[in-house]
């Protein structure tokens, strides 16, 4: 029979291990991690100062690359704003949301979203910031 401890403490968190000098971790027989400050795991980036940066910076990067891929269907004026919009939700806007609900996120953060999201339906639009339409009634067209 197993013995269950009834509190764990990560020896991670009392001991810091990302410090000054470290390049690498020994985690037994002849064998060494590297540290890095961040990196990817399973499509979200994760990094050492445990905030969304990365990951918001990473989801925002891929919304584009998705954009991109659909920038032929998104801006075609032959394809109603609506038919765009529901595109656009489905597959833009779902990509840079993805796993959104694990990160800690911050106001700068939640600004760098709704940023690059307005862009992109300010060029699905076919409008520009100096034509000077609010967010709403763009986002109500769509």
């Amino acid at each position: 029979m197993y013995k269950v401890m009834k509190t764990f403490i990560c020896r991670g968190c009392v001991i810091p291990v990302s410090g000054i000098g470290y390049t690498s971790v020994d985690i037994g027989v002849n064998e060494n991690l590297e540290l890095v400050d961040k990196f990817c795991y399973l499509g979200d980036m994760l990094s050492v100062d445990a905030d969304a940066d990365a990951a918001v910076e990473n989801r925002i990067r891929s919304g584009w690359n998705k954009f991109r891929q659909l920038v032929p269907l998104l801006t075609n004026k032959d394809i109603s704003l609506k038919v765009r919009g529901r595109l656009y939700s489905s597959c833009v806007r779902s990509s840079m949301l993805d796993r959104s609900e694990t990160w800690p996120i911050r106001k700068e953060n939640e600004v760098a979203l709704q940023w690059a999201e307005m862009r992109v339906v300010r060029w699905i639009c076919g409008m520009k910031l100096q034509d000077r339409i609010p967010h709403k009634r763009l986002r109500e067209r769509l």
